[in-house]
């Protein structure tokens, strides 16, 4: 182990654990095991924390538990965008809180954190193995969800009407806040709730998490946009195939994507800063592009361009509006493309064939893959151990291969971003053969 200073990822316990556990087979993890990694700056680029050597609680069944199983109610909410595997996710809960420790009390919380509050009106769920058998054959959330926070003090006031000693949120960053607020709230009152996030995005953006459930779904099926794009440009005389993918802050899909098919000329991303105009232009590279070869395919991430598209619409004043999640409502960085592209091409007289292919709602509503659905049971498995062993204030994660705890504070830092210095992102652009930079410096 080299000299330097080991960051200790603590997770907060509701106290000892004193029940022996009810499984009957299968390695036990001791509670106080814990493993150390590096974590590069591939996974906490422009993190707080910074890159370095981190103490992680393995993740896994415990041989003694908190909660007495016989007197233990659960509940479940999702939250946030759609993403493949969420329903998975909510049925290894189920299932493993069910068959293997007996808890016979899961409730559904529908529709998000709005769930909780009364005034809106939504129903519960009694969640058990006949109404999750086959909700992983579908996407979406059975539950529903919705965006936005709700009052933290409500929701605890909810959590205690209803005798529930776990709560599972599955969400992303937002709903990873909620969840500490809504700890903080159980901490005050001096209440024994355990709270356990399962981390959630399709952008693959959350600090600690290497590669969250749904992405690898995500990039199949945008692997499947791509080659319809490239056969409409190779298709016609200087034909140009455009394809939009989520990334809101993370260029994360559109990269792999890339990497998964070899076919794209340019990909644009939000960490990666482009111009249009000028001698290092996108423009001036696509036109070389046509020229020499007759066609081109170009994907786009949704927050890429961000500031081009303000600058147009002369909306640079510093004041960008947000949604009910608090995120930066996005320009229309595609519509800007396309309207460039085809003047530029005008201008130039190059008789320009555009098809513009937007797969989003597509991608993140289709149901997880056969590598996704084993990563979400074992994201289910390990939040119920971690509940039951009285665990909270955390999340669970895959880390290097294994399966870890992490403290609720680590993952809200911020959001993980692509390393443009990395070697990945090198091999993106080799696998283009667009310029290293499109800005002219």
């Amino acid at each position: 182990m080299p000299n330097e200073k080991v960051i200790e990822a603590t997770v907060d316990t509701l106290g000892p654990a004193k029940i022996p556990s009810p499984l009957p087979f299968g390695h036990f993890v001791p509670h106080e095991c814990s493993l150390t990694m590096h974590v590069g700056p591939d996974v906490l680029e422009s993190s707080p924390s910074g890159d370095g050597f981190y103490s992680f609680e393995e993740a896994g069944p415990t041989e003694t538990i908190y909660f007495d199983p016989s007197k233990t109610k659960c509940a479940i909410v999702t939250c946030g965008g759609l993403c493949p595997g969420i329903n998975d996710v909510i049925r290894a809960i189920v299932l493993e809180a069910h068959f293997h420790y007996g808890i016979s009390a899961i409730l559904g919380i529908r529709y998000g954190l709005e769930g909780f509050i009364p005034s809106f009106g939504h129903e519960i769920w009694e969640l058990g193995p006949e109404t999750v058998a086959d909700i992983h054959a579908f996407g979406g959330t059975m539950l529903g969800s919705s965006r936005g926070p709700q009052p933290p003090d409500e929701i605890v006031d909810a959590l205690e009407r209803m005798n529930v000693n776990i709560l599972f949120l599955i969400g992303g960053d937002g709903t990873m806040k909620a969840a500490s607020a809504i700890n903080q709230e159980i901490q005050n009152r001096g209440l024994k709730i355990s709270i356990i996030g399962v981390p959630k995005t399709i952008d693959n953006d959350i600090y600690f998490v290497s590669r969250s459930f749904g992405f690898d779904t995500a990039v199949a099926k945008a692997t499947e946009a791509i080659s319809c794009a490239h056969t409409e440009a190779i298709g016609a005389p200087y034909g140009v195939g455009m394809v939009k993918l989520m990334g809101r802050e993370a260029g994360f899909i559109a990269a792999e994507a890339t990497l998964a098919m070899r076919d794209v000329n340019f990909v644009l991303i939000p960490e990666d800063p482009f111009e249009l105009d000028g001698p290092n232009g996108l423009l001036r590279h696509l036109r070389e592009r046509l020229l020499k070869r007759g066609h081109a395919v170009i994907v786009i991430a949704e927050g890429a361009g961000q500031d081009l598209c303000r600058k147009e619409a002369k909306k640079n004043n510093g004041h960008i509006p947000t949604d009910a999640s608090g995120n930066p409502v996005l320009e229309d960085i595609c519509g800007l493309l396309q309207r460039k592209i085809k003047d530029f091409c005008a201008q130039e007289s190059i008789p320009l064939t555009l098809k513009f292919i937007d797969p989003s709602y597509i991608i993140r509503s289709i149901p997880a893959d056969a590598s996704d659905n084993v990563y979400c049971g074992f994201l289910g498995q390990n939040a119920v151990h971690a509940a039951m062993a009285g665990k909270t204030n955390m999340v669970v994660s895959k880390l290097q291969d294994r399966y870890i705890h992490l403290p609720l504070e680590f993952v809200v830092q911020g959001r993980r971003t692509l390393n443009i210095r990395s070697n990945y992102w090198r091999a993106v652009i080799e696998s283009t053969g667009q310029p290293v930079s499109m800005r002219n410096e």
